[in-house]
């Protein structure tokens, strides 16, 4: 292999967070048929096959607040503080992007602070919504004020919107309503001036950007049309997307990739396996799939070019 890999949306899935999940009511988390498994060995035998040096850990939905902020603040910090250890136990093959209690905002606050001074923490996973409460929600302020003044890293996450119950017409969500919703949370960031308000986060987007690429002409028109002329213009939406990395999570080829290097430079595309919840077998074919289109430029793999942009994002943890 050419150049190793550094996989920004791979997941952890340790017994303790199933079981209270399960409790909760998830049984079958967004409709799929249960939970995979996942263990630290295999997640590192996966990445020693396919040359992944690093993978960048985080929780999927759906997330740590099943109802409660009080036992929210508690998952989370038993999440952020297993996988910090874990982070420990083998230097250099993982990072931590941790998990807060949304919507729970002073208790997400709080989170932010206790990772990133005593875990170390690499960035913050932050799901399209937490109870539906999406992104550009103004309560969320006081969060996005603290990640920016801290340079975080922001990785988001979908989960089965708020009319899941209609709109996926009993099929797993992650196929179709996972993607609409990634799309619905960063319009609107983009919408309610999030992004240009907090400019200092790096702030990365599942799923070659699902939709938004196809969408993105049609976003910035509405907001041209219907928005300038009741606030003071912001930046225009494709320059604010523009702006995101994306990462190459799912069916990246033949037709994702190159739909989002038509709105985003190359520079600003991550790698992503999506393991545990993309199982094994299936990575391994998405990597090849990589591994085996056409290359971004001249003298340039998927695999140097990913990398070299994620040592950008993450430099203390991809040394």
């Amino acid at each position: 292999m050419s150049s190793s890999l550094i996989d920004v949306h791979a997941h952890l899935l340790p017994d303790f967070y199933v079981r209270q999940a399960t409790a909760a009511g998830h049984a079958h988390p967004d409709g799929m048929g249960g939970w995979p498994s996942w263990s630290v060995q295999a997640h590192l035998d996966l990445m020693d096959r396919n040359g992944i040096e690093t993978a960048m850990l985080s929780m999927s939905s759906p997330g740590v607040h099943f109802g409660d902020d009080k036992a929210a603040r508690l998952l989370a910090r038993r999440v952020n503080e297993h996988t910090a250890e874990l982070t420990r136990d083998h230097p250099g093959r993982f990072g931590n992007l941790v998990s807060l209690p949304l919507p729970d905002v002073d208790g997400a606050v709080e989170e932010i602070a206790f990772s990133f001074d005593e875990l170390g923490a690499d960035g913050v996973t932050l799901l399209t919504h937490t109870h539906g409460v999406y992104l550009g929600d103004p309560r969320l302020d006081p969060v996005f004020a603290e990640l920016d003044r801290r340079r975080a890293v922001v990785f988001l996450h979908p989960t089965s919107p708020v009319c899941w119950e209609q709109s996926a017409l009993g099929r797993p969500r992650p196929m179709v309503e996972y993607i609409f919703d990634t799309a619905r949370t960063v319009t609107d960031l983009v919408m309610a001036g999030v992004l240009t308000r907090h400019p200092s986060m790096r702030v990365i987007v599942p799923h070659c950007g699902g939709v938004i690429p196809v969408l993105a002409d049609r976003i910035d028109e509405f907001m041209s049309l219907f928005l300038h002329a009741r606030q003071p213009p912001s930046p225009d939406a494709v320059r604010q997307l523009r702006g995101l990395y994306y990462d190459m999570a799912g069916t990246a080829f033949p037709r994702q990739v190159p739909a989002l290097l038509r709105l985003v430079d190359p520079d600003r595309v991550l790698f992503g396996s999506d393991y545990c919840w993309t199982p094994a077998p299936l990575a391994d074919a998405h990597i090849a799939a990589i591994d085996g289109a056409e290359p971004p430029a001249q003298d340039t793999s998927w695999r140097s070019l990913t990398t070299a942009n994620a040592k950008r994002v993450f430099p203390r943890t991809t040394r």
